[in-house]
């Protein structure tokens, strides 16, 4: 991922937490296959589940895209 686009995103006012197809926009990757990343536990941030309620903390997110 470019820094700009990280760097764009850091700049933006994001959340504590994301959803699921809103933290895949940001990794430039579908819906499907950010659920299918989480089911098979390979998704690369961690996840809070609440119930079938399954949120991403933007801030790890950020540090992933930023390349920390």
């Amino acid at each position: 991922m470019s820094s700009e686009r990280a760097t764009a995103f850091q700049s933006a006012e994001l959340p504590g937490f994301l959803t699921v197809p809103e933290a895949a926009q940001i990794l430039g990757i579908g819906r499907t296959l950010a659920y299918e990343l989480i089911r098979a536990d390979s998704w690369p941030t961690p996840i809070v589940r609440l119930g079938k309620l399954i949120k991403i903390p933007s801030g790890p997110l950020l540090d992933l895209i930023a390349g920390h």
